[in-house]
């Protein structure tokens, strides 16, 4: 239904209107303003929100179609993907929920416990020397 749908509107944004040449739906214009405004600054407010938050929805959508591809769902539960090579380590100190053991470059896939055991004094070494450069 939802493909009918939006290919029945498609229909009717193309059917509806005049797109002779020289009309404004001739340039895509269908007279449905979202992001008006009167004053320029607000107008760039609004289109800098915009293209924010559509950003955000493109990784987002990005982030979807992966979890849909491992769990069957994109709104799937991680738990049923028993196959990630990411639970080898998935009881050891530093794994927190809800990402569980994040490991995104996969450096840890291979599952040797002394190289794992290395990274995470690096990774502590490092957490260590970044909060005290904050502090000055």
């Amino acid at each position: 239904a939802g493909w009918g749908q939006i290919l029945a509107y498609m229909a009717f944004c193309e059917v509806s209107q005049d797109q002779s040449p020289g009309t404004a739906a001739a340039k895509g214009d269908f007279g449905f303003k979202v992001l008006t405004a009167s004053e320029p600054a607000a107008l760039k407010r609004r289109l800098n929100s915009e293209l924010a938050n559509g950003r955000l929805a493109m990784m987002a959508i990005m982030g979807m179609f992966f979890q849909d591809g491992l769990t069957g769902s994109p709104w799937g539960d991680w738990a049923l993907y028993t196959d990630s090579p990411l639970r080898a380590f998935e009881n050891e100190l530093g794994v927190q929920e809800p990402v569980g053991f994040w490991d995104p470059l996969s450096f840890s896939s291979d599952g040797d416990i002394l190289a794992f055991k290395r990274r995470r004094c690096v990774e502590l070494k490092h957490g260590r020397i970044c909060m005290l450069a904050t502090m000055g």
